[in-house]
């Protein structure tokens, strides 16, 4: 079993990765959420409009994950900010390990997200 020895400006610049991707998505999402709007104006059947409102709440859990992995991020950031500024050398083992976690959950939340939006663009193409 190889061993992954992770650098402080490699956790570092993936974290700056991540939270350009998580804006990114927190800037999908709002669009999103403006097609939601316009479709409500448009529509009155019940089954659409039971969509919409599945569509909205999924946005909503969505859009608190991307909170809960923004705060992730940052208390790691804060504790590579300590290690720092007391010019500390060595590797914090427990941190990798923690960045190796979030790494798979940021790599499955993707995939949530990706399929969510293909749903969502199948049901544009449907109803808009």
């Amino acid at each position: 079993m190889k061993t992954e020895v992770l650098y402080n400006s490699n956790m570092h610049f993936e974290h700056r990765l991540w939270t350009g991707e998580l804006e990114f998505w927190k800037d999908e999402l709002r669009s999103f959420n403006n097609r939601l709007s316009e479709l409500v104006t448009r529509w009155t059947n019940k089954e659409v409009l039971k969509q919409l409102e599945h569509y909205q709440n999924e946005f909503v859990l969505h859009g608190g994950v991307i909170e809960d992995l923004e705060e992730i991020i940052e208390d790691h950031e804060t504790r590579i900010a300590r290690q720092s500024k007391i010019a500390e050398d060595v590797i914090d083992t427990e941190l990798a390990k923690k960045h190796i976690i979030f790494r798979k959950r940021l790599e499955a939340q993707r995939e949530i997200y990706t399929a969510l939006k293909k749903g969502f663009f199948l049901f544009l193409d449907q109803y808009m």
